[in-house]
């Protein structure tokens, strides 16, 4: 205990003080306010606080805070209110720059001091040994079985491991946090927007977990390596759990003992990132929003109505990460996108998938952010006695994915761009085997805007040169009927096989061993980390809207824009050498020697000369 604190006031020495400290406190009495009230302003005034904590220059009115993020009219004007106030009681020389004799400090915002704070299993109170009189700040516990104490738990725990990378991922972090914690990480309670996943901010602010990198990783500091060491030593029956024992341990009454969280303890106030999941899912439609929430969720166990979680395995509580299905544990199942079946030509969708019924194929109706048709192994579950439904069975997905397209939407796709990018995201989906396709090929595209000959050579530089396989059908019962062979043929190939979870973040998208031998591959992604990772909107990097630009011009294929990234990652890189450049020949010849492909071929002058003019004309293009 004196180790850990002797780290955090040496950690809180070298933190600079905020020079605005009057509108910093004005700032959290506001924010402090609105969150007691259950307003949402109140992510609207933590957002200025962190503006205000980065600026290092005094302010000397509101109207000066005007030039910072998330500072509006509004917060200002409130800002200016305060501050007249505050010269009326004080005097017009009063100093804005140092708080008045005998108000505390405001430092970093500190939300444990929201809400009267319950005594943890220690249950004395600090008190200064000094002799000051004042009471010392009380050390942040997590409260046991919350999301905070699951979190530090797991990452002491896999830090433990001989031979760890010293670092999680979000979604492994979830999964396997999961068995440690009461609430969903990834399903709010009823009436609550919160999850577990919420209380990492908590963690983050008060330095005992740090992000890093993108996609990010989360790891232990000091402070939080010690605090999870003294929690794994009070807390033995703690690994029990992870064992896949917590049916035991409710039944003896400890699930009373940890009901909701101290809210003085766990800190749930959200971050940026958690506010814009936030907002992204107030912008879903209700429909998917609807069928998202109803869908089998592969990697957190199944959430009742009471917002407790159930167990999701008989046989305990596993992980996914590295699980193993047996075979003859789990079933092939074909994965339909809603959009098949809803809107357009709803006459045309249906018979898709009366067909598919009239053929016997189990198929699940569910969103898709890549792709039309996929298959999933399920693992199968038995009913557990005195709940309505069987908990869900967890979902790996097989390395074929199918994009269905009808001549008219080929035609509308080229046009718009979409096909290309269709084929981009397909490729980097992290599915090895994508398939397109294609309906009413024998059908004449005379009503089409693009001339058949053009479509046709669109369906042949799929396969040829992008290498998918391209399946033509005449129509939509070929379709059903395609979807049924591939349904019965995986099932077979997979009866006899042993599937084990990978994470594309961890060993990549490459081929394994066992597809160069011509076996299918029995390593698989969750179907959680597919689809999260095949979100089409989601944040982008410079390299990604980079590739995105190249990807515009004429001739520019994926293939190209890569190789053209290997050299000049971003816009500002190529734009540098261009600088360099002696003369304009020098430049419009520039990126004429990159190779690309497999057949190591030049970008060639003609390409490299349309790059350059786009990137370097001024003006309007001619």
């Amino acid at each position: 205990m004196p180790a850990s604190e002797s780290v955090r006031l040496g950690r809180k020495r070298v933190l600079p003080s905020c020079p605005n400290p009057l509108f910093l406190k004005w700032l959290t009495e506001l924010r402090d306010e609105s969150k007691e009230k259950g307003h949402k302003i109140q992510h609207v005034y933590q957002k200025a606080i962190s503006s205000l904590n980065k600026y290092p220059l005094p302010l000397q009115n509101a109207k000066e805070a005007k030039i910072l993020q998330n500072f509006g009219d509004g917060i200002c004007k409130i800002l200016d209110e305060k501050l007249q106030r505050y010269y009326r009681e004080n005097g017009p020389n009063a100093p804005i720059h140092s708080l008045p004799q005998g108000a505390p400090p405001p430092g970093r915002p500190d939300n444990n001091n929201l809400a009267p704070r319950k005594r943890n299993a220690a249950g004395d109170k600090e008190k200064d040994k000094g002799g000051g009189g004042r009471k010392k700040k009380r050390e942040y516990v997590p409260q046991k079985r919350s999301g905070g104490y699951a979190v530090l738990l797991t990452l002491y725990r896999q830090s433990q491991i001989p031979g760890s990378k010293g670092f999680m991922f979000k979604m492994e972090l979830q999964t396997e946090a999961q068995l440690l914690c009461d609430k969903s990480f990834t399903v709010p309670d009823l009436g609550s927007k919160y999850t577990a996943w919420s209380s990492v901010s908590t963690l983050i602010q008060k330095s005992l977990v740090i992000k890093t990198h993108n996609p990010a990783r989360y790891s232990l500091t000091e402070e939080g390596l010690a605090l999870a060491r003294r929690l794994e030593s009070a807390d033995p029956q703690s690994k029990d759990y992870a064992d896949g024992d917590r049916e035991e341990a409710r039944s003896e009454g400890e699930e009373e003992e940890e009901e909701d969280g101290d809210p003085g303890v766990v800190d749930l106030t959200a971050s940026d990132d958690d506010e814009e999941e936030e907002k992204e899912d107030d912008r879903e439609h209700p429909a998917e929003k609807l069928a998202r929430v109803s869908q089998p969720r592969s990697e957190v166990n199944v959430t009742s109505s009471s917002g407790k979680p159930q167990n999701s395995q008989p046989t305990g509580g596993r992980k996914l990460s590295g699980v193993c299905l047996l075979p003859g544990t789990y079933e092939i199942l074909l994965c339909v996108d809603f959009i098949e079946t809803t809107g357009g030509s709803h006459h045309r969708k249906q018979e898709l998938v009366k067909e598919l019924q009239r053929n016997g194929v189990s198929f699940d109706v569910r969103k898709l952010n890549v792709g039309d048709f996929l298959w999933v192994a399920r693992e199968k579950v038995a009913p557990v006695p005195g709940q309505l439904r069987a908990p869900a069975g967890r979902e790996l997905v097989l390395d074929y994915i199918v994009e269905r397209k009808r001549m008219d939407d080929l035609c509308g796709s080229i046009i718009d761009g979409r096909f290309r990018e269709q084929k981009f995201r397909l490729k980097r989906c992290g599915l090895r085997r994508p398939v397109y396709l294609v309906e009413e090929c024998g059908k004449a595209a005379s009503h089409l805007s693009l001339p058949e000959t053009t479509l046709q050579q669109a369906i042949v530089n799929t396969q040829v040169v992008d290498g998918f396989f391209v399946k033509r059908v005449q129509d939509v019962r070929e379709s059903a009927a395609y979807l049924t062979v591939m349904t019965r043929y995986l099932t077979k190939l997979y009866q006899n096989r042993t599937l084990i979870c990978r994470s594309r973040e961890l060993e990549g998208d490459g081929a394994s061993d066992e597809e160069e031998r011509g076996r299918p591959s029995c390593s698989l992604i969750s179907f959680a980390e597919f689809n999260h990772g095949a979100v089409k909107n989601k944040c982008q990097t410079v390299r990604e809207v980079f590739a995105r630009q190249l990807m515009q011009i004429s001739g520019l294929s994926g293939d190209k824009a890569a190789a053209i990234l290997e050299i000049y990652s971003t816009p500002h890189s190529l734009l540098t050498t261009y600088d360099q450049c002696s003369n304009e020949a020098e430049k419009e010849k520039l990126l004429s020697s990159i190779r690309y492909g497999k057949l190591k071929r030049n970008l060639g002058p003609a390409l490299s000369r349309t790059v350059y003019q786009l990137y370097c004309t001024q003006g309007a293009l001619t």
